[in-house]
């Protein structure tokens, strides 16, 4: 058992610092910027509530992040009651905010040089991973803390890996993003032009499915895209800020991303038709307008 904080409690961190203490058996403490969702945390699952990132940092082994993106990360770390100033001597920051591998590099540098260690650690599998517990998790950073916070990760983990120095596990969730935008594209398409052709869907899928052309977006999206519902997991928003950050590290790196930036104005438009709060699957309501 291990002192932790876990701050942000979104529909991902919500969930995952509920497996902290049910599944870790963690003694855990809450931050969140609106205080009512920390209060029904802890109606829920025990521990306690702080007020400030700081507070909440204050004598734990380790603090787990989830928030928004860099502006929110850069407030809950190094703002003014920032986590960073509440850190000891020897804990660790695990970080599972979607951000950039800038930020990643820039907040490993600040741990190090107040002494504690810090894991950029994004993860991927959406709303039900986090409530089932069965996340995959890309880490960035050192081996030592990052072998500690792994056997926490677990709670809410099903998989787990360090990739490289820090800033890699925000690059490997990139990577992530970049091959999901090209299938869920690929997948609406072809569903668009079954149910044009006059094939059946069901059928369909039941057959190409168990080939080259199955994913998990096919096995778990396809009924609701062939329907036209869009209310069953990341939202288009959320996408749409994570390509943005792959795009800009491709301009950086030099690496060419044209069908990436192409899904991204895609989604631009899935937004201008009102689906801003839809999940990533509605790509294929564009092609049905």
């Amino acid at each position: 058992m291990a002192k932790v904080a876990f701050l942000g409690l979104g529909v991902m961190g919500y969930p995952m610092a509920g497996h902290l203490k049910t599944r870790g058996g963690h003694e855990v403490t809450v931050y969140n910027r609106t205080g009512a969702k920390s209060d029904k945390w802890v109606a829920q699952f025990g521990g306690r509530s702080a007020k400030t990132p700081r507070e909440a940092a204050e004598g734990q082994d380790f603090v787990m992040c989830c928030v928004g993106n860099d502006n929110d990360l850069r407030e809950v770390t190094l703002g003014a009651d920032g986590a960073f100033r509440g850190m000891r001597k020897g804990a660790i920051f695990v970080d599972h905010t979607t951000a950039s591998a800038e930020i990643a590099r820039e907040l490993y540098e600040a741990a190090k040089k107040a002494g504690f260690d810090f894991v950029d650690a994004p993860v991927s599998g959406g709303q039900a991973g986090a409530e089932n517990g069965v996340l995959t998790v890309m880490c960035g950073g050192d081996a030592e803390p990052f072998a500690r916070a792994e056997k926490v990760i677990a709670a809410y983990a099903r998989a787990c890996n360090l990739l490289g120095a820090a800033g890699a596990g925000q690059l490997a969730k990139m990577v992530n993003q970049i091959c999901i935008a090209g299938l869920v594209q690929g997948l609406s398409e072809g569903i668009h032009f079954a149910k044009r052709a006059g094939l059946d869907v069901e059928k369909l899928i039941a057959t190409i499915s168990k080939g080259a052309a199955q994913s998990w977006q096919m096995e778990n999206r396809y009924k609701t895209m062939n329907e036209g519902k869009f209310d069953f997991g990341f939202a288009v928003d959320w996408m749409r800020k994570d390509l943005s950050i792959c795009l800009a590290e491709a301009r950086r790196n030099g690496a060419s991303l044209p069908v990436t930036a192409l899904v991204d104005q895609f989604y631009s438009e899935v937004q201008k038709m009102g689906g801003k709060r839809w999940d990533t699957s509605s790509l294929i309501a564009r092609l049905e307008r």
